[in-house]
């Protein structure tokens, strides 16, 4: 009998330590809880607003700083723990820098994206967050946003402004020799004519780096083909590049050979904006962002722009492009603030600020310009704009048509192909890119 009270008495005894211990453990279980509970509110807590969240932007704008810390600290009035990092590079280097930064996945958390094609490519690859749900997106029209779209036909980035081809022209000059500004190209023609008969040389054009010839070209072509009629007919696979109407562009950029300054192509931009800031040049074809430069480098020049020529519609067609966007990668630790700092970009409010700074045209809808010449520009291309052909529509390929083009022009101003090779080569190395 004795081994078995010993056995009960040492259950009992038993049982009772495993209470205590039981308990004890119970109330280690409730004070860790508790501390998760604490631990889990702090986290939320630092969600909404205790925690400082620092987010990378990339752009290769280095010469807009200025504008973007003003952006930056606005947006912080609505979001003060969003601390945004402003990094810009140059441009010629960006490309490489973003490419080298997104394969490592150790890059920035918001990025400019080049427009078109050189977005589609970065979308497609799986590197950018899709923004066809954010606030504001909706208020952009679709053709801005499609420069910021995947293949997918998602939109993956805020477009920032809008670029337009112009013809700036020295008012002072035109004043002194009793010239009108022209409105169709015939009356263009006749401008050159009457400013080579003074000595004067047109037109200050660079041609060493070939793409400011497809600019020129992008200015001067609408006229001759209609605006949006062709464009639409050979977007649409209607029409080729041998089709009559962009022919006649091409030979408009012939005939203006004489009224560049001589020896043009091995002249450099810089040395063409000089020409023009010292008078020996009457006018100057390019972006209406050499604005900002012309007004800081030549402050008492008296500037004019002409924004396009009148077709045969009586049209005139002012060549607008989305010049590049912000997007979200795909891959940041902090997607929320990400997107609300993409939404500020979205918002009239910047695009009023980022208009007013740098005096360029924004691409969110209600944005009125204070500039003058902004305005007019912008007041101009509302009437009626048309896409910068190459650059939107023959951008991809490798090479791409846009590059084959402008080299092909380069060609022709040195007598080494004709007219006909410079149509035939841009054709033909469309056909290839669509076959690839």
């Amino acid at each position: 009998m004795k081994p078995i009270s010993i056995l009960i008495c040492g259950g009992m005894e038993m049982r009772g330590k495993l209470k205590w211990l039981f308990l004890l453990l119970l109330s280690a279980v409730v004070v860790i809880s508790g501390c998760n509970s604490k631990e889990e509110k702090k986290t939320s807590d630092e969600k909404s607003g205790d925690e400082e969240v620092k987010l990378v932007m990339y752009s290769w704008r280095p010469e807009d700083r200025a504008m973007y810390e003003k952006a930056i600290k606005q947006f912080n009035e609505k979001h003060p723990n969003i601390k945004v990092e402003f990094q810009p590079y140059k441009s010629t280097e960006y490309n490489t820098i973003l490419t080298n930064a997104l394969v490592s996945g150790e890059g920035p958390d918001i990025i400019q994206l080049r427009p078109y094609s050189g977005a589609t490519t970065i979308a497609d690859n799986g590197y950018l967050m899709p923004l066809d749900d954010l606030k504001g997106i909706e208020n952009i029209e679709k053709v801005y946003l499609d420069a910021a779209s995947g293949s997918d036909g998602k939109v993956y980035g805020v477009p920032l402004s809008l670029n337009s081809g112009v013809v700036f022209y020295n008012k002072k000059i035109f004043e002194e020799h009793g010239i009108s500004v022209p409105n169709t190209w015939d009356e263009f023609i006749a401008v050159n004519e009457k400013l080579l008969e003074a000595g004067i040389t047109p037109i200050a054009q660079s041609g060493r780096a070939a793409y400011l010839l497809s600019m020129t070209h992008g200015v001067i072509a609408p006229s001759a083909y209609n605006g949006n009629e062709y464009v639409e007919d050979v977007v649409g696979g209607l029409t080729t590049l041998e089709d009559e109407r962009f022919v006649e562009s091409v030979k408009r950029m012939q005939s203006l050979e004489k009224y560049f300054p001589k020896d043009f192509i091995a002249l450099e931009d810089n040395d063409a904006q000089s020409l023009f800031f010292s008078e020996q040049a009457a006018m100057y074809i390019n972006g209406d962002y050499r604005l900002a430069t012309f007004e800081s480098t030549a402050p008492n020049m008296d500037l004019g722009v002409i924004s396009g020529f009148a077709g045969s519609d009586g049209v005139k067609n002012v060549m607008t492009w989305v010049d590049g966007s912000y997007a979200g990668v795909k891959n940041t630790k902090h997607p929320e603030e990400v997107k609300l700092f993409l939404q500020y970009l979205a918002s009239k409010e910047f695009g009023q600020l980022f208009s007013d700074e740098v005096n360029r045209l924004s691409a969110i809808t209600g944005v009125v310009p204070k500039h003058p010449i902004v305005k007019q520009i912008t007041e101009d291309m509302e009437k009626s704009f048309t896409p910068y052909l190459m650059l939107v529509h023959f951008g991809e390929g490798e090479p791409t048509t846009k590059t084959t083009f402008e080299n092909a022009l380069q060609g022709m101003y040195l007598g080494e192909i004709t007219l006909e090779d410079v149509i035939q080569e841009a054709q033909e190395n469309y056909e290839r890119s669509q076959s690839n």
